[in-house]
């Protein structure tokens, strides 16, 4: 692993941010900053007031960072001294990290629970009395469905374990916005004139958009801990029917008069198969059989008492407004043709 350099990072050096009048803000340690919903989260946090600390293990490409220009600690989640140096003297420690698809059940735990332990083990020998936020997965609900919901939750207990009521575990749904390249092929679906329906008639799925996810989780960390689990979800946690999502997303790419169709569930199956094929072969890939049986469970829905709610925080997207935002920058980025 090559140690960053702070002349190759579009950030602050800690010895410029300690001179600075930002000294005085509140300090906000996050894992988990160069995924999807972290580069979201990094620049929600810096909005919100707070200084940001990342733990990096390679240096970020383009322009990042230029916005929240975040102090740097080199290093990754299994080792230890840097993720002292990463939560000393926080206030708030934000544990975005983890693996979503892997090609063993073991690599899943390794990252998603025995990682998000030792942070929280850390976080209570150096930073005892910071508010550790734990963005976990709608998924670890059912752990019985992957080893990746299973990672979570156990991932959930680790942390729970130790840090008890310092801890606010927040499970968000299916998430979709800007960067994402795992909802891009529902998009691209989306522009086909026959469009499979995945899931049954009757399942329901709480969806939000990244920037209302973002807001939320910044809005959470600068609240008292709640020392338990919650969910999250747009305005509707009841949340949306397969036909109503894919209908939503023609309306966004700009697709006039679709057909729609159930999937069938041999079909599905035979996909799926595929993603099997390749974990077996050591290949993560993230359709699978596992994957499949999280898409087509019937309830992703979510009770209104289990929201998360900060104070000041109230989502802006529904489904129609973000849908279309996610395609507007699929199409300046080049991800999706222009309508």
């Amino acid at each position: 692993m090559s140690t960053p350099s702070p002349s190759l990072f579009p950030v602050a050096n800690p010895g410029e941010i300690s001179s600075d009048a930002t000294a005085s803000r509140p300090l906000v340690a996050v894992t988990g900053a160069t995924g999807f919903v972290g580069r979201h989260v990094v620049d929600a946090l810096s909005d919100a007031g707070w200084r940001v600390r990342l733990l990096l293990r390679r240096e970020p490409g383009g322009s990042a960072w230029r916005r929240s220009r975040p102090e740097v600690v080199a290093g990754g989640l299994s080792d230890d001294a840097a993720l002292g140096r990463l939560v000393e003297g926080a206030d708030a420690v934000v544990h975005l990290a983890g693996l979503i698809k892997a090609a063993r059940r073991d690599d899943f735990f390794d990252v998603n629970c025995n990682a998000a332990g030792r942070l929280a083990r850390t976080v209570e020998s150096v930073a005892p009395s910071a508010h550790f936020v734990l963005v976990s997965s709608l998924a670890a609900r059912e752990p019985g469905l992957s080893d990746y919901g299973a990672s979570k939750r156990a991932g959930e207990a680790a942390v729970l374990d130790v840090l008890g009521n310092r801890t606010t575990v927040l499970r968000p749904p299916a998430i979709y916005g800007p960067h994402d390249r795992e909802t891009l092929l529902f998009f691209q679906i989306a522009r086909w004139r026959r469009i499979p329906l995945i899931g049954p008639p009757e399942a329901r799925a709480a969806m939000m958009h990244v920037g209302d996810v973002a807001a939320l989780i910044a809005a959470t960390a600068a609240e008292q801990p709640q020392g338990r689990v919650l969910a999250m979800a747009d305005a509707r946690p009841d949340g949306y029917g397969w036909r109503e999502i894919m209908e939503t997303a023609t309306r966004a790419v700009g697709n006039p008069s679709p057909a729609f169709f159930q999937a069938p569930p041999g079909l599905l199956r035979a996909v799926a198969l595929v993603g099997d094929v390749a974990r077996l072969a050591g290949s993560a890939s993230m359709l699978n059989s596992q994957k499949l049986r999280e898409l087509r469970h019937v309830d992703w829905a979510v009770a209104r008492d289990d929201v998360a709610a900060p104070r000041g925080w109230s989502p802006r997207y529904g489904l129609d407004q973000g849908f279309a935002d996610a395609v507007a920058w699929y199409r300046r980025a080049g991800w999706l043709p222009a309508a």
